[in-house]
């Protein structure tokens, strides 16, 4: 039996969940009290090698977080990013539901959790501490691409 079937078939206790969130940085200054309301909205999400989240140009309504495994993030076969556990995507998605700019597929097994928009709207609306949390990761994401950027116009030049 493979270690993320075992994982699923004994799902995880909410302060699994709970320390899980607090070690990202979007949820770090969060108090645990308002972390468990997030943590009991967390589905867990069996995926098999290979499988595809999402695709690149899909209706976006929810964020992953890794507990185990490895999601590859790509255009195309091109490859953006392989994310890793405790690492998160599609947090864009919680905010709208405009598309998503790139596809996401596990490497291999994998066990996820999913935050689904509208309860998460929910907590939002009552606990301004993850409004902060969200609007400080996108901030900070936004200035690592502007130094990209800024990176590769230099190169360019």
């Amino acid at each position: 039996m493979s270690a993320v079937r075992h994982l699923a078939d004994n799902r995880l206790l909410l302060i699994e969940k709970v320390l899980l969130l607090k070690s990202l940085s979007i949820f770090q200054e969060t108090p645990e009290t308002v972390l468990a309301e997030v943590a009991e909205i967390l589905e867990e999400k069996e995926c098999q090698p290979e499988e595809q989240l999402f695709a690149d140009g899909d209706v976006g309504d929810c964020m992953y977080i890794i507990f185990k495994g490895n999601v590859r993030i790509h255009k195309g076969s091109h490859t953006l990013a392989v994310l890793k556990e405790n690492d998160f995507f599609g947090e864009l998605s919680l905010l709208d539901t405009e598309t998503r700019s790139a596809a996401a597929t596990t490497v291999g097994e994998a066990l996820l959790l999913k935050i689904d928009q509208e309860p998460f709207y929910e907590i939002m609306e009552n606990r301004i501490e993850v409004a902060k949390g969200i609007i400080r990761t996108l901030c900070k994401r936004l200035r690592e691409q502007n130094v990209k950027a800024a990176k590769k116009n230099t190169d360019m030049q």
